[in-house]
């Protein structure tokens, strides 16, 4: 559970506070929403999960801190098109008109958004082809929670581009374009900082496997989105959860390293006789508290196994293993 005090407001400079909001997800209590402070008013981003409980807390967040309201919300950029990021985003723009931006690349994913099939339906076919028949029939019969019902969900009233330059009142936010947790994940740099979303996180690793629309190789593209931020000038590490951190530069190399002990680990297990993308998730240790696979939820059991599937395509892409494909997914040494 997070701590009172960081539901606090915090100021990172002169120009730019981090509002804290509630989340109705019990292993991830919070998200960052950050306020840019321009000549216009109020520049938003990822303002959140609509509920009441984070419309309470950014009104109140406005108010005592900015001495604001909706109305001087001029714009709201959203890193991704995740519920806990762009709904509340949604819901704001419906209600007051406010602009709202968001990657290109989530088109696909907003577009296939069906949720008469279930939250995981692509999820459930990778699952069956990995060999985890049990755990596809779980989440195939997973019921909507509460907080899950009646969510906003459509398309932006702006698609952004890499490179795109909006104007947040006199300051200028740059769009950087990083693939991996989603296809149109972006970031987004302000004179030496960087809010980066789910992308580069301070404590964990982002999940690859929650997309409507998933891509092919999901780790290629996270890695080569990390690889952006090993060359010119570091930024301030400003995560949609978690604590604002000195450098994105270092936790982006700490993350790379984690995926190429993962990679050599799962390459291991293949060597060891585990030929699907189930039974070497079953073989490994996950979080940090070294759970095994069926100590962790259906959700989250998911992600690992699909994670370690990524890792597997990814190995395969390399040359590495050679892929057989009946029912079930199977790898081995190529």
């Amino acid at each position: 559970m997070a701590e009172p005090e960081e539901y606090d407001a915090e100021w990172i400079d002169d120009k730019v506070v981090r509002l804290p909001l509630p989340l109705p997800l019990p292993d991830l209590p919070l998200v960052n929403c950050y306020a840019i402070v321009g000549s216009d008013g109020l520049t938003l981003i990822d303002p959140g999960w609509k509920s009441e409980a984070t419309e309470r807390a950014l009104l109140s967040h406005l108010s005592t801190t900015l001495d604001a309201g909706p109305a001087e919300v001029r714009r709201i950029l959203v890193t991704h098109a995740h519920w806990d990021h762009y709904s509340h985003a949604l819901d704001w723009s419906e209600r007051h008109g406010t602009e709202v931006m968001l990657g290109k690349g989530e088109q696909k994913s907003i577009e296939r958004l069906d949720l008469s099939k279930g939250s995981f339906p692509a999820q459930v076919e990778l699952l069956r082809g990995a060999g985890a028949a049990e755990l596809a029939e779980a989440i195939a019969t997973l019921p909507l929670e509460e907080h899950e019902v009646d969510i906003p969900f459509g398309p932006p009233g702006r698609w952004l581009k890499d490179g795109d330059e909006i104007d947040c009142g006199g300051r200028t936010v740059t769009a950087i374009a990083t693939p991996g947790h989603t296809r149109g994940h972006m970031v987004y740099a302000l004179d030496g900082l960087q809010f980066t979303g789910d992308h580069v996180l301070p404590r964990i690793t982002p999940a690859l496997a929650f997309e409507q629309e998933p891509q092919r190789q999901p780790l290629a593209s996270y890695l080569s989105s990390l690889r952006l931020h090993l060359d010119g000038p570091d930024h301030r590490l400003l995560p949609a959860h978690g604590r604002v951190t000195p450098s994105v530069r270092l936790r982006a190399r700490e993350l790379l390293a984690h995926h190429d002990q993962r990679l050599a680990q799962v390459l291991d297990l293949v060597a060891g006789g585990k030929s699907t993308a189930y039974e070497a998730a079953e073989a490994m240790r996950w979080t940090r508290r070294a759970k095994t696979l069926d100590q962790l939820g259906p959700v989250h059991a998911m992600t690992a196994v699909l994670e370690v599937r990524a890792h597997l395509e990814f190995l395969v892409d390399r040359g590495d293993l050679a892929k057989h494909h009946d029912v079930v997914e199977s790898y081995a040494a190529a």
